[in-house]
């Protein structure tokens, strides 16, 4: 799992860096979160194949969080995309998105699709899960998660030596988790497989005040991605439209004990963003304010 920081910023685009927009690249795709305008300019000079996005769920429908979408679905469609395209998103984004679809001479070669998701659902997919909650908006905004499926436990070699498997195919056969015969004697993968250990978390705010519901939903994360709009000295500011500060992004990373923090959705008025890394980092360590096209591999807690 790596995290691609396309834009960082709130608002609208600056000459220092673009609107939110997050990549996660997973095992055969990648999941998007966000696409503001200019977007598929910034996965242009990114590591990240615009035409291996599979997934994108959209936190709000405030335009620096999807205006990119035409320019994004038609570069892939003049790329020859054939493979489906399916966006996800608060209440309205399926109207949104027929919208941008029916726009005069817009046409797309290949199947878009639209999905409004209800706070508190859970979408299964190969491999992983992405989980949706409301967050503290002054629209309708939705938090994500995607968490990986655990994995098997640790193979214990020397148990099951001890039980007569010997070393070779039947390993394996018992490391994906089917049980082999040995002279008479069935041995399930249970008696050689430790616990099943958890795979990666990260959690993606959207745009929100503190919300004890993304705390809940950022429990235990390698990696938060929170709203960081402006430092402590705008706090009312922050609150009045629907933010956090630096210090309030830091708590809630605190109170879910997450591994790392990365502070986005930057106000344009920050040229240089030390500040507010400086505020969260008083508050909880491990934070790190994100740069555009910046990246971080998200490694295994153990």
């Amino acid at each position: 799992m790596k995290i691609v920081f396309l834009g960082t910023g709130g608002t609208y685009p600056s000459k220092l860096r673009n609107v939110t927009s997050i990549a996660v690249q997973m095992p055969g795709e990648v999941v998007m979160f966000d696409c503001g305008e200019g977007t598929q300019r910034q996965l242009m000079h990114s590591s990240v194949s615009f035409m291996r996005i599979k997934k994108i769920f959209i936190s709000h429908l405030h335009a620096d969080h999807f205006l990119g979408l035409p320019g994004l679905i038609q570069s892939m469609s003049l790329n020859g995309r054939e493979e489906d395209l399916t966006i996800y998103g608060p209440k309205g984004t399926e109207d949104a998105v027929d919208a941008m679809l029916n726009l005069g001479y817009f046409k797309s070669a290949y199947r878009v699709g639209a999905k409004d998701l209800r706070p508190g659902k859970e979408l299964e997919f190969p491999g992983y899960s992405v989980k949706c909650v409301l967050a503290d908006h002054t629209v309708p905004t939705l938090a994500y998660s995607l968490e990986e499926h655990p994995r098997p436990g640790k193979f214990n070699i020397e148990r099951a030596k001890q039980l007569g498997v010997p070393e070779g195919p039947l390993f394996g056969r018992l490391q994906d988790g089917k049980p082999v015969v040995v002279r008479g004697a069935r041995i399930t993968p249970e008696m050689v497989m430790g616990p099943a250990r958890p795979g990666r978390k990260m959690v993606y705010s959207g745009d929100t005040k503190p919300s004890k519901r993304i705390v809940k939903l950022a429990e235990g994360a390698d990696v938060l991605i929170h709203d960081c709009t402006l430092d402590a000295s705008h706090r009312d500011l922050a609150s009045n439209f629907g933010h956090s500060t630096a210090e309030e992004a830091a708590k809630v990373a605190r109170a879910a004990g997450v591994g790392t923090l990365f502070l986005v959705h930057f106000s344009p008025r920050y040229d240089d963003t030390s500040k507010l890394e400086k505020e969260a980092v008083a508050i909880f360590k491990n934070t790190r304010a994100a740069q555009d096209l910046a990246e971080h591999l998200v490694k295994y807690r153990d």
